[in-house]
C-alpha cells in the first residue's frame, strides 16, 4: 500500500479506538499517523524512509522490506521500547494502532508480510490488490469515509457533554 492509505488506516485506527477510550482523539490521530508510517522505514522510498535515508538504508540492507519492521517481533520491542521512554499512554497506543493498520494493510498485497520474522513465512489476506492500483483506491476511500464517520461521532459524543 502507498503512504497516503497507510496514513488514513492510522487515523481511521485511531479514531475507531477512540469511540471506545477515554484518551485524546488528537493525540491517537497524531500518534497513530507516526505508528502508521514507522514499519515502512525498510523502504527507502518510502515518505519515512526518504525522512531518515540513513536508517532506511543499513534497516534494508539487514532485513530487506516488508520482513523485520512488519512483524510482530518488531511490534513487540517498539511497544517495549515505547513503554519505557514515553510516560504517555495514549501516544503509545496511538502508535501501535497506527503500526498494526499498517500491517494488516501491507498483508492486503499480493507480496504480503513476514509477520513472523524470522520465521520467513509470506502471510497475506485472502484477497490481495496490487499497490497502487484501482482497489488501494477503493480501500483509500473507505478508510476515509470511516475516518470522517468516527469524527462525526467524537464531535457528537464531545457536544453533548457539554
Amino acid at each position: 500500500m502507498q503512504g497516503n492509505t497507510h496514513i488514513v488506516g492510522g487515523i481511521t485506527a485511531s479514531l475507531a479506538f477512540a469511540q471506545i477510550s477515554n484518551d485524546n482523539p488528537f493525540v491517537l490521530v497524531g500518534a497513530g499517523v507516526i505508528g502508521a508510517l514507522l514499519p515502512d522505514i525498510c523502504h527507502g522510498g518510502s515518505k519515512i524512509g526518504r525522512t531518515f535515508p540513513i536508517i532506511s538504508k543499513i534497516v534494508n540492507k539487514l532485513f530487506g522490506h516488508r520482513s523485520f519492521t512488519h512483524s510482530l517481533l518488531f511490534l513487540c520491542l517498539v511497544a517495549t521500547l515505547l513503554h519505557t521512554i514515553i510516560p504517555y499512554e495514549s501516544i503509545i497506543v496511538g502508535i501501535l494502532l497506527g503500526m498494526i493498520s499498517h500491517i494488516v494493510l501491507d498483508m492486503g498485497t499480493k507480496q504480503g508480510v513476514k509477520l513472523f520474522f524470522p520465521i520467513n513465512l509470506s502471510v497475506r489476506l485472502p484477497l490481495t490488490t496490487k499497490t497502487g492500483g484501482k482497489v488501494e483506491k477503493v480501500v483509500f476511500t473507505l478508510l476515509s469515509v470511516l475516518a470522517l464517520y468516527f469524527s462525526y461521532e467524537l464531535i457528537n459524543r464531545f457536544i453533548s457533554v457539554i
